[in-house]
């Protein structure tokens, strides 16, 4: 049995999915048994649309980095993963797109030289994974070569997929003014690649908590389409009152028993 509120014991949940605690990759999930509310109808409509270009903001521990491992692994056409989910037909599987994952969580960009060293050290990790040899020095130079390289050698276009894009911009506003204009700065450059690389480009998905107007990277994207407050992707993470009562059902059943 497991210990509830006030350490009262809970009958009941031999058997059942594992609930998705600290699991933020939809491979790990999936293979765990891990209770997946299944939010591919969002992704099917999203990426079968004219845009290519989207960004969602929304709150921390909010399903954010799933949803975009869920577009990761969709690109990358591992098909045994969606088994049973919305888009397990709907999905054309033969094709395997060349994916760019940056995860600002993953980096160090405590001063912007250790934002510039990390972002050039995340674009030769990622080389190294699809063979690619960067030999640009500069890291706009080199994310754009990293782009139409991949697109090259793969002959598919590239996936980008970016995951707390502001989360420098947000841990150093009580940095030193000129420390975070620099950073801002730095992620303004870095991020305009994408609008020059668009024929390298299948898709491009980017969250963050806030959107900053002054960082003017919605300008340099000026075809982002924002899907922050788009009542067709209210749903896109998060659960939904529906969702908790479907797929949560056992729990709530079984923690009520026990109140």
């Amino acid at each position: 049995m497991e210990k509830g509120i006030k350490g009262r014991k809970i009958k009941g949940r031999e058997g059942m999915k594992k609930l998705p605690i600290g699991l933020q990759t939809l491979e790990d999930l999936r293979r765990r048994d891990g209770i997946y509310v299944d939010k591919t109808e969002h992704i099917e409509k999203m990426v079968t649309e004219a845009s290519k270009f989207y960004f969602l903001s929304r709150p921390r521990r909010f399903g954010k980095s799933l949803l975009i491992s869920t577009l990761k692994e969709l690109f990358k056409g591992n098909k045994e993963i969606f088994e049973g989910l919305y888009i397990w037909d709907k999905w054309d599987w033969t094709k395997k797109y060349p994916v760019i994952h940056l995860d600002f969580t993953e980096l160090a960009y405590d001063t912007p030289g250790r934002l510039k060293n990390s972002l050039s050290d995340f674009i030769t990790r990622t080389a190294i994974e699809y063979s690619i040899e960067v030999i640009s020095s500069e890291i706009e130079s080199r994310f754009a070569e990293l782009i139409e390289k991949m697109h090259k050698s793969i002959v598919e276009q590239v996936v980008i997929l970016i995951d707390e894009y502001d989360k420098p911009l947000i841990d150093s506003l009580n940095k030193a003014k000129e420390v975070h204009q620099e950073i801002k700065e730095t992620l303004h450059n870095f991020y305009q690649v994408i609008k020059g690389g668009d024929e390298h480009i299948k898709f491009m998905f980017m969250t963050g908590v806030s959107r900053f107007s002054g960082l003017s990277i919605f300008s340099a994207l000026n075809n982002l389409n924002d899907i922050t407050i788009n009542s067709k992707y209210a749903g896109i993470c998060g659960y939904t009152q529906e969702e908790l009562e479907s797929n949560f059902k056992e729990y709530i059943g079984s923690t009520a028993e026990s109140m």
